[in-house]
């Protein structure tokens, strides 16, 4: 009797064990199957109970609109400053000249240009010349119908700038880039990434305030002097036409 019941005990073990495995490897074979995603969507009933709450929500809320103000306080700042930077000091039509490029060389594509104005319009060197941004350079001669303008970006071209933000003055020089590099005459520079770069109120030689460029990259701990790289605003791969200032007066 007692051999009976364990016979049939050790039967319905063996059904039950072949049952249970059978159940193990159908339900592999559906999670391979399907790719998990019944297996991800049983998991997410049973994590429910223990996701973040209402109070939660409500922090992460808040930190989202933190950021967005952060973000959009930043963008002010940076449209502000930008439009400083653009906002050319208006000159009189009597005191501009107004001249079109019309030759460069690509051995000096950095250093002069050609424009259709000469000593005839009133044009003489030393003359400031701006363009659709800012400052563009300082006319080196001319003819009677054209003049030769000196570009920022020519190789060891100097001028005097000003950062107002930090009341900073330096030397801007120019690179055969783009970019001149601004020297500072101060060895604590406190310049920044975004400064705005002016011609030096104090300047003899140039109208005061004109926009140059931006601030593009600091190097505080450089020697002899700290560097500061600008960005100009007015292009001068992208320039076709230009204004002469006639005088240097500030009105």
């Amino acid at each position: 009797m007692i051999k009976a019941r364990r016979k049939i005990g050790l039967h319905l073990l063996a059904k039950s064990s072949f049952w249970l495995i059978f159940l193990i490897g159908a339900l592999l074979f559906g999670v391979r199957w399907t790719k998990g995603t019944g297996y991800m969507d049983f998991y997410a009933v049973l994590v429910k109970p223990i996701l973040p709450g209402t109070a939660q929500r409500e922090w992460i809320k808040e930190g989202e609109k933190i950021e967005q103000k952060i973000r959009i306080k930043l963008l002010e700042d940076d449209n502000n400053r930008l439009r400083k930077a653009l906002s050319l000091k208006s000159f009189n039509a009597d005191q501009r000249i107004s001249a079109a490029v019309i030759a460069r060389s690509s051995r000096n594509w950095w250093q002069k240009l050609e424009i259709n104005k000469g000593a005839k319009d009133g044009v003489t060197a030393g003359q400031t010349v701006i363009g659709p941004g800012g400052l563009v350079g300082i006319v080196d001669s001319s003819t009677i119908l054209t003049s030769r303008v000196r570009l920022l970006t020519d190789p060891g071209h100097q001028i005097g700038a000003w950062i107002s933000r930090i009341k900073q003055h330096g030397i801007l020089t120019g690179m055969g880039t783009n970019r001149p590099k601004l020297i500072f005459l101060n060895k604590n520079s406190l310049a920044q990434i975004g400064d705005a770069v002016t011609t030096s109120p104090a300047s003899t030689i140039l109208p005061p305030n004109l926009t140059i460029g931006i601030v593009r990259f600091v190097d505080a701990k450089a020697l002899p002097s700290p560097y500061a790289i600008v960005q100009l605003t007015a292009s001068p791969e992208a320039i076709d036409w230009v204004q002469v200032l006639k005088n240097n007066d500030s009105k």
